[in-house]
C-alpha cells in the first residue's frame, strides 16, 4: 500500500460495511482471515476504497450509505445493540440495517437519541472535548427553588469533579428546562441528589439542532438533509478522537469513585442494585407501524414500535 491509501484503520473500515462489530473484525483479523492487497493483515493496519480486502476469502463488500435515525426513545428501553438484553434499543426501532445509538438515555428516560452507522459522527458529538448542546425537561419530587436553579447552574461536585456550568430554568413548579454540554454518567440525577432532590421524570428534547418535535414514544424519522448539513458544519472543526473524550474529563470522572484501596468502584447509591447485564457504559453503547412519507434519508417518513413477541407485551 501506497501512503495515499492509509486512511482508516482496518477494524473500523470493516465494521463499517455492517458486517460485524470493531471488536469482532479485531478478532477476524487477529486470526489471520483477513488479507489487503492478497496479504494477511495485521492489527492497526490503515486501509482506504483503494485496497483490495477480503474476509474469510470474499470481497469484502462496499461501505453501506450513511444512515441517521431520529427515535423518540420510550421508557423502559435499554439503549444497547446486546441482543440478548430484553427491550433492546435495537429490536425496538426494527431497522432492516445495522445501526447503533449515539451515546444514550437511562432505561428510566425518555427522549431524543440518534441512531445511525457512521461512527465518526457519533465520535464527533460524544466527544467531551466538543461542548455540544443536549436539553431536557426534569421534574422533581419537590418544588423547585431560586436557590437549586443557582446551583444546578453553577456547577455540582459529582464523581469527585465539579461538573460544567449549564443553563437551567424553572418552567413549573417542580420541573426545569437543562441545557448540557457534557455528559457524565446519569449526570442529572446525580446533580439533583446531591441538592438532596430526586428525579421523577426527565426527557430529552434536543440534542444540538435536532429536536424532538412531534414524535410520539417509539416513533422515529431519518435526519433531513437541512438538519444533517448544519450538524455537520457544526462538527466540522471537533475532534473525533478517543483521546479527545479522555482527556478532558478528570482522572477520577473517568475512572468511577475509588474505595480505600486504590479500586475502582461504583457510586455507593449504585452499590445495592447490580446493573443488569448489558446496561453500563458499554450499553450507552423504537417502534414500527408506518406513518408517513418515504424510504430515503431525509424523508418524513415514520415508524412506530411494536413490543417483540418475547417481550412484555408493551404497545406505544
Amino acid at each position: 500500500m501506497t501512503a495515499t491509501h492509509l486512511d482508516t484503520r482496518l477494524n473500523k473500515f470493516i465494521s463499517e460495511t455492517g458486517i460485524c462489530s470493531r471488536r469482532e473484525a479485531d478478532r477476524l483479523i487477529e486470526q489471520g482471515l483477513v488479507k489487503v492487497n492478497g496479504e494477511v493483515a495485521g492489527m492497526g493496519v490503515r486501509v482506504s476504497d483503494a485496497d483490495n480486502i477480503t474476509v474469510r476469502g470474499k470481497p469484502l463488500r462496499a461501505k453501506p450509505k450513511a444512515v441517521y435515525l431520529v427515535y423518540n426513545k420510550p421508557i423502559g428501553i435499554t439503549c444497547t445493540t446486546d441482543s440478548a438484553v430484553p427491550e433492546n434499543i435495537v429490536d425496538a426501532v426494527n431497522y432492516h440495517a445495522r445501526i447503533f445509538p449515539i451515546g444514550r438515555l437511562d432505561k428510566p428516560s425518555c427522549g431524543l437519541i440518534l441512531l445511525t452507522n457512521d461512527g465518526d459522527i457519533v465520535n464527533k458529538i460524544l466527544r467531551a472535548g466538543n461542548a455540544h448542546e443536549k436539553e431536557y425537561i426534569v421534574s422533581m419530587d419537590k418544588p423547585i427553588t431560586d436557590d437549586f436553579v443557582a446551583k444546578m447552574s453553577a456547577g455540582v461536585p459529582i464523581l469527585d469533579t465539579v461538573t460544567k456550568p449549564c443553563k437551567v430554568r424553572k418552567i413549573g413548579p417542580r420541573t426545569i428546562n437543562i441545557i448540557l454540554t457534557q455528559g457524565l454518567n446519569r449526570q442529572i440525577r446525580r446533580m439533583a441528589e446531591y441538592l438532596d432532590y430526586r428525579v421523577t421524570s426527565l426527557k430529552r428534547v434536543r440534542i444540538m439542532n435536532i429536536h424532538l418535535g412531534k414524535l410520539k414514544p417509539g416513533e422515529w424519522r431519518y435526519v433531513t438533509e437541512e438538519e444533517l448539513a448544519l450538524i455537520n458544519n457544526m462538527i466540522s472543526g471537533s475532534s473525533k478522537t478517543e483521546e479527545a473524550s479522555v482527556l478532558t474529563q478528570p482522572k477520577a470522572a473517568r475512572q468511577g469513585p475509588r474505595t480505600a484501596a486504590g479500586q475502582s468502584r461504583p457510586a455507593q447509591h449504585e452499590r445495592r442494585k447490580p446493573q443488569p447485564k448489558g446496561q453500563g457504559r458499554g450499553a450507552a453503547r423504537h417502534e414500527r407501524n408506518e406513518h408517513s412519507g418515504g424510504n430515503k434519508p431525509g424523508g418524513s417518513r415514520i415508524k412506530r414500535w411494536k413490543a417483540p413477541s418475547s417481550g412484555r407485551g408493551k404497545k406505544a
